[in-house]
């Protein structure tokens, strides 16, 4: 059997798009299912809107998302010999002609064919048939090459996620296939590298259809192997509509500066039109395991901003502390915060990773650790009563006098100044809190103190 070999083809002109991410993934884990190869192409010939910052984008959104890919990267502004050499090879065998069709002759007959009603299309003037005499090249006309399109017939393939597609041959003209100076198109580069690559399988997303039956066109008249072509729905936002920066996050780095862990969007961007069942949380490993073209939808996804929320929650709370730490880092710098090594932020993110749903609230969490909170003037009203105010220069003193700075001595510290005030727990730990986090919302009080350096303890609870 021949090995499976798909690709992820970006064109640098912007960010890594949260639907090419799609793609991508798609790509890759039928590669991975069937123990084949994903390779990176870049198709940058588009010079004028082409960008080393677009390049260097799309990179870092595939590496945040570990795509590491087989081979590669390839960049087709490198490979212009070859894209060349084939034209001039397709010349010869008469697969492919000079046009010497002005700017000017083909705006004239797209008005002529418009205003009797008809689609507008290339009329074939300059393509060589037998008995057909050609007029002389006009001079100082530097002619674009023309693909030679088969005039009658139907091009159909088997979608691997839309099923069969035919496409009428009088549907299609003669595609432009290299420039006036010589540069080859998008349709013709395509081509020339799902051959010279051996692409097997072309996952892409369906605006791509109409480019289908061109390229399918040119690679039977190079006599090279078809490859199987699925073509996926778009990714729609909240409301139906075409994803924008005005209605939702469009690019795979928005959604790191939301905080969202790159294992959730990939678990979230694999069911966003595929599925396994009524899996809704899996692995990589699992995505790879089930993934089949098959199970695609034909019917465009929408985004779900509280669904992949949900998402991220269950993989934050999976987690290792150590590693949300780490990532943690970058969102509390954002906010203005310094993050001091004495505090212990394992073990901070470990009791409040669970109570979040992505690392810009827990930023907001833990910004309590580094920087005294300003509690709400009412919160202090209500809970710094003069029932408990006494109280508190006694926790200070046990607190300090503590041997064992831990969570079951601080526990044990917290209860026998209840005890000896007669108060109920909440009395004592509802002001401890509005003290040390300006909040009455956290986990487990004895937990939070243990975390955090005794001294910041005891100068928030003495400041009280």
């Amino acid at each position: 059997m021949t090995p499976v070999r798909t690709r992820f083809a970006p064109s640098p002109t912007g960010e890594l798009h949260i639907g090419g991410a799609r793609t991508a993934l798609f790509s890759y884990a039928y590669a991975r299912h069937h123990q084949g190869v994903f390779i990176l192409r870049v198709e940058d010939t588009d010079v004028e809107r082409s960008t080393p910052e677009s390049v260097k984008a799309i990179f870092d959104g595939m590496h945040w998302l570990d795509l590491e890919y087989d081979e590669g990267p390839f960049y087709q502004m490198q490979r212009m010999d070859r894209y060349k050499e084939v034209l001039a090879e397709m010349l010869k065998a008469g697969t492919a002609y000079y046009c010497y069709c002005s700017k000017e002759e083909l705006d004239a007959l797209r008005a002529e064919q418009e205003a009797r009603g008809e689609k507008p299309r290339y009329d074939r003037r300059w393509r060589p048939e037998p008995g057909k005499t050609l007029p002389e090249p006009p001079a100082g006309v530097q002619p674009v090459v023309r693909f030679r399109n088969p005039l009658d017939g139907v091009v159909a393939w088997e979608d691997e996620v839309k099923g069969r597609i035919e496409i009428s041959n009088t549907e299609l003209d003669d595609l432009i296939i290299a420039r006036p100076d010589g540069t080859p198109t998008y349709n013709f580069c395509v081509v020339v590298d799902d051959w010279d690559m051996a692409i097997t399988h072309v996952i892409r997303g369906d605006d791509h259809v109409n480019n289908t039956p061109r390229q399918i066109n040119i690679l039977l008249a190079l006599g090279a192997p078809l490859p199987k072509y699925g073509h996926v729905p778009m990714i729609l936002d909240e409301d139906g509509k075409k994803l924008s920066k005005r209605t939702g996050a469009a690019s795979v780095m928005q959604y790191y500066e939301m905080g969202i862990l790159p294992e959730a969007l990939l678990n979230y961007l694999a069911r966003l039109g595929w599925g396994h069942g009524d899996d809704e949380l899996f692995s990589r490993a699992q995505l790879v395991e089930w993934f089949d073209t098959r199970q695609i939808s034909g019917s465009p996804s929408r985004l779900d901003r509280k669904k992949l929320m949900w998402v991220n929650a269950h993989y934050l709370k999976q987690a290792d502390a150590g590693r949300i730490a780490a990532l943690v880092r970058p969102f509390l710098e954002k906010i203005g915060v310094t993050v001091d090594e004495a505090i212990d932020l394992p073990a901070l993110v470990g009791l409040y990773k669970e109570r979040v749903e992505n690392l810009c609230q827990l930023a907001e969490a833990l910004a309590f650790c580094f920087r005294t909170p300003e509690a709400d003037p009412a919160l202090r009203a209500q809970h710094l009563t003069d029932a408990v105010l006494p109280h508190l220069p006694t926790l200070v003193s046990r607190l300090q006098a503590l041997v064992d700075w831990s969570k079951d001595s601080i526990a044990a510290e917290l209860k026998a100044v209840v005890a000896e005030a007669g108060l109920k727990f909440p009395q004592l730990a509802m002001p401890v809190r509005v003290l040390l986090c300006g909040t009455t919302q956290t986990p487990s009080l004895d937990a939070v103190l243990a975390a955090l350096p005794r001294e910041l303890v005891l100068s928030r609870l003495a400041a009280g």
